[in-house]
């Protein structure tokens, strides 16, 4: 089992910055990739960023040139940077782990959530 732990959402103004992090713990080492998805109210999860242990990343269209999706694997975190935060990335914030190196697998381990609330 995986356990993740995310922390860093809150309010902030449209045009603003937040980082949130998630921390790993557990069997970690079965873990190829880590993500971060998001859900706002009464939309379906999607999937903001992905990162590869060799540190490749992908990014949804919306968020490209603004968030930036890093990991620490000393710390076993990863990070989201989001900048010029817009209105329509309000929504709760998960961490996710993949066990699948294939870009399109499965998410294994969700986090609990964090909330990101921009205010225009």
């Amino acid at each position: 089992q995986v356990q993740l732990v995310e922390s860093g959402g809150g309010l902030v103004q449209a045009g603003g910055s937040l980082r949130l992090s998630c921390v790993a713990s557990g069997s970690i080492f079965s873990i190829n990739a880590m993500g971060w998805y998001r859900q706002a109210p009464g939309k379906q999860r999607e999937r903001v960023a992905r990162i590869t242990s060799d540190a490749i990343t992908n990014y949804r269209d919306s968020v490209k040139g603004r968030f930036t999706i890093s990991r620490d694997n000393d710390k076993n975190t990863v990070y989201l940077e989001m900048n010029s935060l817009k209105p329509e990335d309000t929504a709760v914030y998960y961490c996710a782990a993949f066990k699948s190196s294939s870009r399109f697998g499965p998410v294994d381990y969700w986090g609990q959530g964090t909330q990101v609330f921009v205010s225009s």
